[in-house]
């Protein structure tokens, strides 16, 4: 029995947009990869989450085209790299803008929050989309995250791989 109805036909681009990336699951599937955590070991310990569970946002989110599954080996079992296609990097600015409103209405425990960082400028973005120093798109490849949860200072998105071309 299905979690939900599916909007997948739905007329209205929201609905269709939520029927893709609307599970909070999903999101954090894809905040881990954009983040270059792309293998199913590495996302369950991150996330702390079921292996049916993440098992499933991944089939859904390779299915729906936002991810690839690429095969590596890794002992007798094979297994799967999942790399951002272009819908997934065209993602970024539902991220940013979910960190944007989360900042500005909710709060972060320990006062601790992630931050946007231009590359292009080097500065922190209060926007999701736009720099508002410099200008620049924030995509994959001008954007940095300041991650809480991160040992590293910043991690730069671009790592996280180039979009794979998706069949129309």
């Amino acid at each position: 029995m299905p979690l939900r109805t599916s909007w997948s036909e739905d007329k209205c681009p929201i609905a269709r947009a939520a029927d893709v990336l609307g599970d909070p699951w999903s999101l954090l599937v894809l905040r881990e990869v954009f983040l270059g955590n792309n293998r199913f070991d590495g996302m369950k310990k991150e996330l702390r989450v079921a292996d049916n569970v993440l098992s499933e946002r991944l089939r859904r989110l390779v299915g729906a085209g936002v991810l690839t599954a690429e095969p590596y080996s890794a002992g007798t079992r094979p297994r799967n790299e999942y790399r951002l296609t272009a819908a997934g990097t065209d993602a970024l600015p539902v991220l940013h803008a979910l960190t944007v409103w989360a900042q500005r209405h909710t709060q972060s425990p320990g006062g601790k929050s992630m931050r946007i960082i231009c590359t292009t400028c080097g500065t922190e973005s209060a926007s999701g989309a736009w720099c508002q120093t410099c200008g620049a798109e924030l995509t994959v490849a001008t954007t940095a995250w300041a991650h809480p949860k991160s040992s590293e200072n910043l991690i730069e998105l671009a790592r996280a791989g180039t979009p794979q071309k998706t069949s129309d």
